[in-house]
């Protein structure tokens, strides 16, 4: 090494002054509010850095999604198969307020139901509710053998399978078009669409495991404070105010001789 080029010896080392700050404690705990059409209404906690200057913490709490299983929110394990999407739309204290913004269903429950020997149709349509939301709604059904069929295959024609499709478009449209988003959301819950299209296509071909797959929100109307408050009921989302402190009895001083 040439003499005099190693300029760092004389100097102390680089980064000496800074200490390591544990980013956690620049942040706070947030509830996740779920709408009242679900049992259970805390989904869980969300995390957010702490406003400070031009920075406002609830902005970045607006437009989350969040995703909690259909089992957990109404306390049924057999719906454990339903992914249910929530996005924040507001901020009341240290809650954020929730409302329905798509639905799946898990890759197990799915890769369950595709067999041999039979035919699987779906469907897509896309929808208006009364309140202004347009949907994309999936769905899928899977042909069954008829009453004391023998053979061992179940395969649909292709006109039948048009024909079923158009049953399907048809069901889900006049199901979705006649009511707001909280009215179909308690469609969704107990599969009511599905079962409805698997009793009008009986006629056509026997259908089994006919389910609404999975719902997309294309298009949200402007965000309304007060209908938000509607889906959630009157159920108290703010934080409760502390109780009054045991002040005691008021006694009378005695008089001084």
């Amino acid at each position: 090494m040439a003499v005099g080029k190693n300029k760092r010896l004389s100097k102390g080392k680089k980064g000496k002054g800074k200490k390591a700050v544990d980013p956690f404690t620049k942040k706070d705990w947030y509830d996740i509010k779920a709408p009242s059409v679900f049992q259970t209404r805390n989904v869980g906690k969300t995390l957010v850095t702490r406003s400070s200057g031009m920075r406002v913490a609830t902005d970045f709490l607006k437009g989350r999604i969040v995703e909690a299983n259909l089992a957990d929110l109404n306390k049924d394990e057999d719906q454990n198969y339903r992914k249910i999407r929530l996005q924040l739309l507001d901020v009341s204290g240290k809650a954020c307020l929730s409302n329905f913004y798509g639905m799946d269903m898990t890759t197990d429950k799915l890769r369950s139901l595709v067999k041999k020997w039979q035919t699987t149709i779906e469907c897509t349509v896309d929808v208006n509710t009364t309140d202004g939301y347009k949907l994309r709604l999936f769905c899928i059904a899977f042909t069954k053998r008829r009453q004391n069929q023998l053979k061992k295959t179940t395969y649909a024609q292709t006109a039948q399978i048009k024909q079923i499709r158009k049953k399907m478009t048809d069901i889900m449209t006049k199901e979705a078009s006649t009511v707001d988003l909280k009215d179909l959301v308690k469609k969704f819950i107990p599969n009511s669409i599905g079962t409805q299209i698997e009793q009008a296509c009986q006629s056509i071909y026997p259908l089994k495991d006919v389910y609404i797959r999975k719902v997309k929100t294309l298009k949200a109307p402007k965000f309304d404070i007060t209908k938000l408050m509607e889906v959630h009921g009157n159920a108290d989302t703010t934080t409760p105010a502390p109780a009054a402190a045991d002040e005691g009895t008021k006694v009378d001083r005695p008089t001084e001789a």
